[in-house]
């Protein structure tokens, strides 16, 4: 992907170092970050760049199972409902800028997990406040539970119901180890066209 913005090899030199000052991922591979140790990341398998940066790029604030000291890898357990979870949060994204004009691609990636992943789709967790919709509400609370349940529990991640999208389900690994197999699925569209819902297409 470098080669073709460089000039020469030394321009390609120069690229190179430029992405290791500003990649975040190569920077936890080197130092590690405040709750992840360099040791717990992945190398020689197939994918291990996406599974590293799954918990080496952290946003501001985290997300519903991790803070911005680490990350985790979310997935679903169907595309449909992958596909609610990342419109909901590109979304976000756009409202933020209050500019709905937008075409990313997505690449599924496919994985297996080992171990015994709690389970919060019980009756006894619909009212937990991880759960809930609000980010301001969710994030904090199940930032706090993920946290507990990985630390005290040796917990490898949690099976949950998706927030986005109803009758879904979702998991979120909170060990690089534990994503095997990775592979890639289809490729997907999410189009913005001055509207907050997009236009949803299969490549």
């Amino acid at each position: 992907m470098l080669l073709a913005l460089a000039a020469n090899h030394g321009a390609m030199e120069d690229l190179a170092e430029l992405e290791g000052a500003t990649s975040g991922r190569l920077q936890a591979q080197e130092g590690g970050l405040l709750d992840l140790d360099r040791k717990e990341l992945v190398f020689g398998r197939p994918g291990h760049t996406f599974i590293n940066a799954a918990f080496t790029y952290t946003r501001p604030g985290g997300n519903r199972f991790n803070d911005d000291e680490r990350g985790a890898w979310y997935c679903a357990f169907q595309a449909e409902t992958a596909l609610a979870e990342v419109t909901f949060h590109l979304t976000r994204e756009l409202v933020a800028i209050d500019r709905f004009e937008n075409v990313t691609d997505y690449a599924e990636l496919l994985a297996d997990f080992v171990g015994q992943f709690h389970n919060l789709r019980d009756d006894a967790f619909s009212t937990d406040d991880s759960l809930k919709a609000d980010p301001a509400i969710a994030y904090p609370a199940g930032q706090a539970l993920a946290k507990w349940l990985r630390v005290e529990k040796d917990s490898p991640g949690l099976i949950y119901p998706s927030v986005r999208s109803l009758g879904g389900i979702c998991l979120v690994a909170f060990h690089p180890s534990l994503i095997q197999n990775l592979r890639q699925g289809g490729t997907w569209r999410l189009e913005w066209q001055g509207s907050p819902e997009p236009e949803i297409s299969r490549l």
